[in-house]
């Protein structure tokens, strides 16, 4: 009888350790996979210089063409770690409402994890106007295709606000200011600090039209990056040009 226990005892010890012991493993392996994971080859470096341009071309109806291309600079604007070309036309079925789907071509020069990425992106866009203020909300939802990473998804909600100063000029300076969070509900290939809110951008800046059809944009943007070891917050100063190809009123 005391054998028999002896031996159940010893048979609980062995299957608690081997319970360890593979506990351990598994442990092991998922922070090896996260040590692993890249950091996101969009996340910005000490202080960052971006510029973006943007041309307009109005088509038939409520409908344009919208062609952008960016350049971004980290590390005190002195590398150039990422720029990126996108075109979508626009619908405006309603005044409040547009939506535009978008193909993205970007290149990471100089990342030893990710060489491109294909992206598409859906933007859905609501503003109303009232007196000197605009309000506006855009959500974008993005699915992103990496060149080493499996695909994932992202969602950004950027809630805003215009304030049209009022000055007796011909073409009046607007204020800027909105903020935009990023989620990533599902599957995330980048490394991350375990949460799906995943990044936050924060931006004011002046619209300033310098002719009916061109405008220039600087602006301060703080970019915060949820990493595993933290949020990582960082500076951005960005000047943005907007142009709309004129079309002449019969």
């Amino acid at each position: 009888m005391v054998e028999s226990s002896q031996r159940g005892r010893l048979a609980f010890e062995r299957s608690v350790l081997l319970c360890a012991i593979l506990y351990s493993f598994v442990l092991a392996v998922s922070a090896r996979a996260q040590q692993q994971q890249p950091e996101d080859p969009e996340d910005e470096k000490k202080v960052g210089l971006w510029l973006d341009q943007a041309i307009s071309n109005n088509l038939s109806g409520n409908k344009s063409l919208e062609v952008e291309i960016h350049e971004r600079l980290d590390e005190g604007a002195s590398n150039l770690f990422e720029y990126f070309v996108q075109g979508g036309v626009a619908f405006r079925p309603r005044p409040w409402l547009t939506l535009i789907p978008i193909y993205r071509y970007q290149r990471f020069p100089g990342n030893p994890a990710i060489t491109y990425e294909n992206r598409l992106l859906f933007n859905i866009t609501l503003s109303k106007s009232r007196g000197l203020w605009r309000y506006n909300l855009r959500t974008l939802i993005e699915g992103r295709f990496p060149d080493d990473r499996e695909a994932s998804a992202r969602l950004r909600f950027r809630p805003g606000v215009d304030y049209t100063l009022p000055l007796r000029t011909t073409w009046r300076p607007v204020i800027v200011v909105n903020n935009e969070f990023f989620l990533v509900p599902w599957n995330n290939p980048f490394a991350n600090g375990g949460s799906s809110y995943t990044q936050n951008r924060f931006q004011v800046g002046v619209r300033l039209p310098i002719t009916d059809s061109l405008t220039v944009r600087p602006y301060y943007l703080l970019q915060s990056v949820n990493l595993p070891d933290g949020w990582d917050t960082n500076q951005i100063v960005g000047i943005s040009l907007a142009f709309k190809v004129p079309h002449k009123t019969k």
